[in-house]
């Protein structure tokens, strides 16, 4: 394993523009994955030092509100793991009610302001 800190990107669904230069510029080695599953393995294997991930809200999930509790929960016994959630402004309900009973360290709308990100990310 690298001394370069992990950051794990989890680009589930939402589409914003490449952010890996901006983490890579930060000094971060970058793992993408494109689903909470595979994530949870890749953190399970190795601990990252941040976690970004989107977030969205579907009224039609049966039991949760959005595709992050699982990997939130996981993340629980993980506390040194920063959390960055990127959303959509019309989400921000739902993403509250998250908020209450998970730790995410910090949330960002879309679109990111690369300033806001870089401070929330710098080493």
């Amino acid at each position: 394993m690298s001394d370069t800190p992990l950051l794990l990107n989890l680009i589930e669904l939402l589409a914003y523009p490449n952010l890996r230069p901006i983490f890579e510029g930060l000094g971060y080695r970058v793992a993408t994955e494109i689903a909470v599953r595979r994530a949870i393995s890749r953190i399970r294997k190795e601990k990252p030092a941040v976690i970004v991930a989107d977030f969205y809200f579907q009224p039609d999930f049966r039991d949760r509100l959005s595709n992050l509790e699982s990997l939130l929960a996981t993340l629980q016994s993980m506390p040194e793991v920063k959390v960055v959630v990127l959303y959509e402004a019309r989400h921000v309900h739902a993403l509250e009610k998250v908020r209450q009973r998970f730790r995410i360290d910090a949330a960002l709308t879309l679109p990111v302001a690369q300033a806001e990100l870089e401070s929330i990310l710098r080493i």
